[in-house]
């Protein structure tokens, strides 16, 4: 599928695209967040878009290993102020929560895009987006985030995160979600070993179910740690290198911090595919 229903937009995906993460929160893993700071999210992301970005997506709620939730009250409100002064930049913007009321009151304001890390599984998650004309990312995480780091097991991570997407899509097709404003990301770090997480990315084609456009969310993440030893901070040739692989390998959109040097990476490649 070359294109994506996404809200105001219709998003082609005949080139990768670059998501830029825009942090609300206090206690992102990257230590990037704004902390509620409306001025500085809005730098962040007009920096984004200066270097390239095609969408921003924001996040009041850490969806970290080991984080707390965020009372709804305060993400909404994170969220709709963020939106209100985003709407106007004509750019999509998606919203990355697992609740359904944040998802209705990002939608009312504006929103583009909802990015899902549980998988619009919450209670009403599928009726605060069903008539809404935006783009759903459908993403894999086992457990939830305070826990989902504590031994996660699969017999085959490949097929079981496989059968998970296919399942939730054919339950949003049949709740009358149409195709072309469906995504899918496997959920890097959601509840897999460093191993597994590898087994995906090196597989990241079988995830692209009837066809649907793979997200893939790999940037600073602590696989790229354990294989190359370096800290949160010094991890940006690794993440470069896995967005790469990760869009050889079939990725329409990557989730990134590093907006300017992944598209430097990526016009490269570009150049020569």
């Amino acid at each position: 599928m070359s294109v994506l229903r996404c809200g105001r937009f219709d998003l082609d995906l005949s080139r990768p695209r670059i998501m830029a993460i825009i942090n609300l929160t206090a206690d992102s893993f990257t230590g990037d967040g704004s902390n509620g700071d409306l001025a500085r999210a809005l730098s962040r992301a007009e920096e984004a878009l200066e270097q390239g970005a095609d969408i921003l997506d924001l996040g009041a709620e850490s969806t970290r290993p080991g984080a707390e939730p965020v009372p709804q009250a305060q993400e909404i409100d994170r969220i709709v102020r963020a939106v209100d002064a985003l709407v106007s930049w004509k750019v999509p913007i998606s919203i990355d929560t697992l609740k359904p009321g944040v998802m209705k009151a990002a939608l009312a304001a504006g929103a583009d895009m909802v990015n899902d890390v549980n998988g619009f599984r919450a209670d009403g998650a599928i009726e605060a987006v069903r008539e809404s004309r935006a783009a759903l990312c459908v993403m894999h995480m086992a457990g939830e985030p305070r826990t989902m780091q504590q031994n996660p097991r699969y017999s085959d991570v490949v097929t079981e995160v496989g059968c998970f997407l296919w399942e939730r899509v054919q339950t949003l097709k049949a709740a009358g979600v149409e195709a072309e404003r469906i995504l899918l990301d496997p959920g890097f770090g959601f509840g897999k070993s460093v191993e597994h997480n590898f087994s995906m990315l090196k597989e990241l084609g079988s995830f692209r179910i009837h066809g649907l456009p793979v997200l893939a969310g790999l940037s600073r993440k602590s696989m790229l740690g354990a294989v190359t030893g370096r800290a949160v901070e010094e991890r940006l040739p690794a993440s470069i290198a896995a967005a790469l692989i990760a869009i050889q390998r079939g990725a329409a959109i990557v989730r990134v911090h590093d907006v300017a040097a992944t598209r430097d990476a990526m016009l490269v490649w570009q150049a020569v595919s």
